[in-house]
């Protein structure tokens, strides 16, 4: 009896050592189970801190590999996008300026350009006797680089903006290539970004530009960009024709924003470049292609200028005093083409005016 007894408690105790095994296995099966799910979060946690890290820097180092304009965040867009980005001053002239479809026709003026008698007043003028485009001066935003421009545009026109650089005087002749011409062309393509980043498109005009007739006509319906030449060739997809960046019709859109981050920070690949030589060895660059900007040049029968004059009156919208170096020479032979424009107009046989007669002769044929 005993022995059946002791035999039948070690089966019991073989049991319920089994049994507590059996527990003891489950046990530490979920703890390693746990250990596992915690080590898979703590993975995750982490790579997601290191990925939040990595996009963190790259939105503040300019240099960074993923953008060819990434040069363009750096200080000199800094300074521009305080000043006027967010500035009331501006949103509130670009709201009285712009056309119903949020179109502003922009021009930059300083100094020396606005004094009495100087190229600013003939700008303003050959709105005032052009065909039908004294209504388009509503729509004239004059951005003064310095004070003296601004307080004179003040005199002369309803639409005025004063764009400051620190540390730079842009009131003077800026000569052609000069240090501060080139850095005035460079302040104003940024600037130009900026019109497109608030949602406004814009038609930017040199004022040494004449306007005679109304030019939205001639421009193209399904471009982004549309710019003026100096040469055109005669097919306005053509890339090899000689862009002018004094007269550029330019929708704002994400293409054109990114292109013009883009031609901005090319500026320090071609460093003494402005920003027209720079556009003419940029705008083969397969980023452009990259982004699908739709790029259409200018004819000069329409949009002329002294290196390719329009040649017939009849079809003239704006001519350039491109091609003519120094103040004096383009006042003087803007001067004649005002009154040539002028003569046309009154004639009552203006319609037969023959391209040879179109223009008289100037200093800077």
């Amino acid at each position: 009896m005993m022995d059946s007894a002791g035999a039948s408690s070690r089966i019991n105790d073989e049991k319920s050592l089994e049994s507590g095994g059996h527990h003891h296995n489950h046990n530490n099966h979920f703890f390693h189970l746990v250990l596992r799910i915690s080590l898979l979060f703590l993975a995750v946690v982490l790579a997601c801190l290191v990925l939040y890290h990595s996009v963190y820097s790259f939105q503040f180092f300019p240099n960074s590999m993923y953008n060819p304009s990434a040069s363009s965040q750096g200080s000199a867009r800094g300074i521009i996008s305080s000043l006027a980005k967010d500035d009331p001053a501006l949103v509130g002239v670009l709201k009285e300026a712009a056309m119903t479809d949020k179109t502003v026709i922009i021009t930059t003026l300083n100094e020396a350009w606005a004094a009495p008698n100087s190229i600013f007043e003939l700008f303003l003028k050959s709105f005032r006797i052009g065909n039908q485009t004294q209504g388009l001066l509503n729509h004239l935003l004059v951005v003064a680089l310095d004070q003296k421009a601004y307080a004179r545009c003040l005199a002369l026109h309803d639409h005025c903006y004063t764009l400051n650089t620190p540390g730079i005087d842009f009131s003077s002749e800026a000569h052609f290539m000069s240090t501060d011409y080139l850095k005035m062309m460079w302040r104003r393509i940024d600037f130009l970004r900026i019109i497109l980043e608030v949602g406004y498109n814009f038609i930017f005009t040199d004022n040494d530009i004449m306007w005679f007739r109304d030019p939205f006509p001639h421009f193209y319906p399904d471009a982004d960009f549309q710019i003026a030449c100096d040469r055109f060739y005669g097919n306005s997809f053509d890339l090899n024709n000689s862009p002018n960046g004094g007269f550029t019709y330019v929708k704002s859109s994400k293409q054109t924003i990114e292109f013009y981050k883009f031609w901005y920070g090319s500026r320090d690949k071609y460093p003494g470049k402005h920003d027209q030589d720079v556009l003419n060895m940029i705008k083969f660059d397969p980023f452009i292609r990259k982004i699908g900007l739709q790029i259409r040049f200018l004819d000069t029968a329409y949009f002329g200028g002294f290196c390719q004059p329009s040649k017939d009156l009849n079809l003239v919208c704006t001519m350039h005093a491109n091609c003519c170096v120094g103040l004096d020479n383009k006042i003087h032979d803007l001067t004649i083409l005002l009154e040539d424009w002028r003569k046309y107009m009154s004639s009552p046989t203006n319609k037969s005016v023959t391209p040879q007669s179109s223009w008289s002769p100037r200093r800077c044929s």
